[in-house]
């Protein structure tokens, strides 16, 4: 009897070590991917996770650059994936926050490959993946502007004062305003930087109002003309309302590209990297490129995308638009000059 109940107490022993370690498949990995929200098509992660079952995701959503930054430069973070645009990965570099990948672990790069040799940032992928990709244009209102839309001087045409939104963000208007008079949009010489913050000051008066995601709402509803916005968003408010358009100005502007990548810290960093091939899978890119509406840089997903998506002028990026746009760099300490032009101009009355 002694015998018998010390082996029934062993294999309950047993079972509830098994339960602690998530199971008979042994202990479950959790990694933490911190996230723009609404950038990942919502059924991937529960995909993943039935494909991959000794691996638990858990999503937390940012808001900003800025914001993912202090989150990820914080002591003791627990995120192991992050998904920051290419300046952001160029500071993550430059400060040694990121891990240097293991290609080996995600075989689905040859699929990304040729848009990661484009980028200035990490053109060699040493600590960086693409994810998705996307312009900064104009989307207009087809019924409400009666000429050609191919320059971002339009901005500044006084006939359609007060139906003009701009982009509530310094990058990318400070952007708009550089090109327009022809400058680096990565410039650091304070004489060209309070030039286009005096650009913009005279734009001022015309601006209905400067937004981020509502100007999406804006055009769809039809209530102003023009706006800067980032093609993704085009792509969402065309398909709503086809009397809008899209398209990147003929003297240039920003193309971006957010990024896949693995914090230093992370504990994880094999099931991290098992996650980023997940998402470079063609079937898998495919799908989420669909349902957020940016481009992927997946090549082979690319041939399989919706038809009538690629017919969205805000969709495809021909060669012809990258070679006149550049990729935002870090500017460091010299972003202090952005911000000061910036709050002056809003904060004018």
């Amino acid at each position: 009897m002694k015998k018998t109940l010390a082996l029934v107490f062993a294999i309950l022993l047993l079972a509830v070590s098994l339960v602690g370690c998530g199971g008979a498949g042994g202990e479950k990995t959790t990694i933490h991917l911190l996230n723009w929200g609404e950038y990942l098509e919502p059924t991937l992660i529960d995909q993943f996770q039935k494909e991959n079952p000794d691996i638990i995701v858990k999503f937390t959503n940012t808001t900003s650059n800025e914001e993912m930054y202090t989150v990820c430069a914080t002591e003791g973070t627990e995120i192991d994936i992050v998904v920051p645009s290419d300046y952001l990965v160029e500071r993550f570099i430059n400060e040694d926050l990121l891990a240097e990948l293991d290609l080996n672990n995600i075989p689905n790069f040859k699929y990304v490959e040729e848009v990661s040799k484009t980028r200035t940032f990490d053109p060699e992928s040493k600590y960086s993946i693409p994810y998705m990709m996307g312009t900064v244009g104009i989307v207009y209102n087809k019924t409400l502007v009666d000429e050609p839309v191919d320059s971002w001087d339009i901005l500044w045409d006084e006939k359609y004062s007060g139906q003009i939104l701009m982009y509530d963000s310094i990058r990318d208007s400070m952007m708009v305003a550089l090109a327009k008079l022809g400058y680096d949009i990565n410039s650091t010489n304070p004489e060209e930087i309070a030039k286009a913050g005096e650009l913009l000051m005279q734009q001022k008066p015309l601006v209905y109002a400067y937004l981020t995601d509502e100007i999406r709402t804006s055009m769809i509803g039809g209530s102003v003309a023009l706006a800067v916005d980032y093609s993704g968003a085009a792509v969402g408010a065309i398909q709503e309302n086809s009397d809008l358009d899209y398209v990147v100005p003929k003297e240039g502007s920003n193309v971006w590209v957010d990024n896949l990548v693995v914090l230093k810290s992370s504990k994880n960093k094999e099931a991290a990297e098992r996650f980023i091939n997940f998402l470079c899978d063609p079937e898998v890119s495919k799908k989420n490129s669909e349902y957020i509406g940016y481009t992927t840089p997946n090549a082979e997903a690319m041939k399989m995308i919706d038809p009538e998506l690629l017919e969205n002028p805000a969709y495809p990026i021909s060669s012809d638009v990258i070679d006149r746009c550049e990729y935002y760099k870090d500017l460091g300490d010299d972003l202090s000059l952005y911000n000061d032009v910036w709050m002056k101009l809003r904060t004018a009355g």
